[in-house]
């Protein structure tokens, strides 16, 4: 499929997820079969660009194109002022943030609080379109099927976006006032496929091969978007791309496949985080990656006491070589997309 100029290489998307899906975790999950990702979000605030948060997370050095940022805010001309930064830091394409849930966003009427006035989401689409517009750069829309149960306007909402000139939609099955609580429903993302004539992309609790298959055919989207089940399981893109073209499943990793893999995203999250920050913020990463290993847990307690980088490296490369001696192949995990979320989706 294709969002504006850009040809993607499958219908597999990594979704923003605040404080997860930063420079490295992406080039992991496009390594491991993704065939498009979006940055965690970036805000609109002027005063807040130069920070050390938003500069890591403007942060594409060395990642495969198209590079995806997702901006977050309520005013119209901060949006395409952001959207217009972003750009000139290498920014391809601009998705809007009309899907966070969390509190500290909703409660400035960014996010997801944003589906609840549509004449001010559309004022937003239109700046930004005509930021992103004379640059050649696509924007595209992330939301919810609506704020609660009685305010479902996302088939509203999409086709109000796809007029103003949005190239993509798209829909987390969930309200704002679900959260990442109960089961996402895809009638509603199949309701705006329907109206649409822009792709349009399923997501929430997308996690094994066999229920990419289902939401893709009961829906008709384009692509599937997937986050949390991606947390310590990266591979699943590649898992669920095999299954999709050959209706059969690929056997689980080797173990010092695994191994290589987050030893090796785990030196590019030092790099870009340093040692203080980084020993810090990448005890979620291993926790997800051994959360249901043998072992696991008495491991991750440990780890967590661990305060610098190399400290840290050694104890992941002695849990998995043990492991390693045990099972060739990385013993069988359970789906996590419902788990309890230990980061947030955009």
């Amino acid at each position: 499929m294709r969002i504006g100029p850009h040809e993607l290489p499958n219908q597999l998307f990594v979704a923003p997820m605040a404080g997860v899906t930063d420079r490295p975790f992406r080039t992991l999950c496009k390594r491991l079969g993704a065939g498009y990702a979006v940055s965690e979000m970036v805000t609109s605030r002027r005063d807040l660009w130069n920070s050390l948060k938003t500069s890591r997370r403007a942060d594409h050095t060395g990642e495969t194109a198209p590079i995806a940022v997702q901006i977050a805010g309520t005013e119209p001309g901060m949006m395409g002022e952001a959207a217009a930064y972003n750009i000139d830091r290498g920014a391809q394409i601009i998705d809007i943030n009309m899907g966070c849930p969390a509190k500290k966003v909703c409660n400035k009427w960014a996010g997801s609080a944003l589906m609840r006035d549509e004449p001010g989401a559309i004022a937003i689409v239109e700046a930004v379109v005509a930021a992103c517009a004379p640059r050649g750069v696509p924007v595209t829309l992330k939301m919810r099927t609506g704020w609660c149960d009685t305010e479902r306007n996302a088939v509203a909402l999409a086709r109000a976006a796809e007029a103003a000139g949005v190239a993509m939609v798209t829909v987390h099955g969930r309200t704002r006032e679900q959260g990442y609580k109960g089961l996402a429903e895809y009638d509603t993302v199949a309701a705006v496929k329907a109206a649409l004539g822009i792709p349009v992309v399923a997501n929430g609790d997308i996690d094994s091969p066999e229920k990419a298959r289902a939401v893709l055919q009961a829906t008709g989207a384009d692509a599937v978007m997937i986050g949390r089940a991606a947390q310590g399981r990266p591979w699943i893109f590649r898992e669920i791309a095999h299954f999709l073209t050959t209706g059969t499943h690929l056997p689980p990793p080797e173990t010092r496949e695994v191994q290589a893999w987050l030893t090796e995203h785990l030196r590019d999250h030092y790099a870009l985080y340093g040692e203080d920050a980084g020993v810090r913020s990448a005890r979620k990463h291993i926790g997800w990656a051994v959360r249901a290993l043998p072992g696991g847990e008495a491991f991750r307690a440990a780890m967590n006491t661990l305060d610098d980088c190399e400290a840290q490296l050694r104890a992941v490369t002695t849990f998995f070589e043990a492991l390693a001696d045990t099972h060739r192949l990385l013993p069988s995990t359970p789906p996590a997309a419902n788990q309890d979320a230990l980061a947030q989706q955009a």
